[in-house]
């Protein structure tokens, strides 16, 4: 699975931002999501959203944020309201390919934002 994500940027407190995940490659996937990891900080499960339907939430970002999958193509997205500086961080989407519990990673896209 190679995963192609996009979207991050520049926020002010308040504000949303949209990323998203365009999946390509034969494997199945289970479930897309995104991690984050700040400076200094460990790497934290954000979200998930499985080929079911069924999402998952961080306690954090409960209530503000959405994940759902787009109407064309395999494209899942993130959208990020009433931000907070302490969402800063580098996101990284990943999908989890049927048959193994070993997410495939794509490349991180900075958040940044300001208060």
């Amino acid at each position: 699975v190679q995963l192609q994500a996009s979207g991050g940027g520049l926020a002010q407190a308040g504000g949303s931002l949209r990323l998203s995940c365009e999946a390509s490659g034969t494997v199945s996937i289970n479930a897309i999501g995104w991690y984050r990891q700040a400076p200094g900080k460990t790497r934290q499960l954000v979200a998930t959203l499985s080929l079911g339907g069924s999402t998952y939430y961080a306690e954090s970002v409960k209530g503000r944020w959405t994940i759902s999958k787009g109407n064309f193509g395999n494209t899942v997205y993130l959208y990020m309201n009433d931000l907070k500086p302490e969402d800063t961080a580098v996101y990284y989407c990943v999908a989890w390919p049927a048959g193994t519990t070993t997410p495939n990673w794509g490349r991180g896209t900075q958040v940044t934002v300001s208060s």
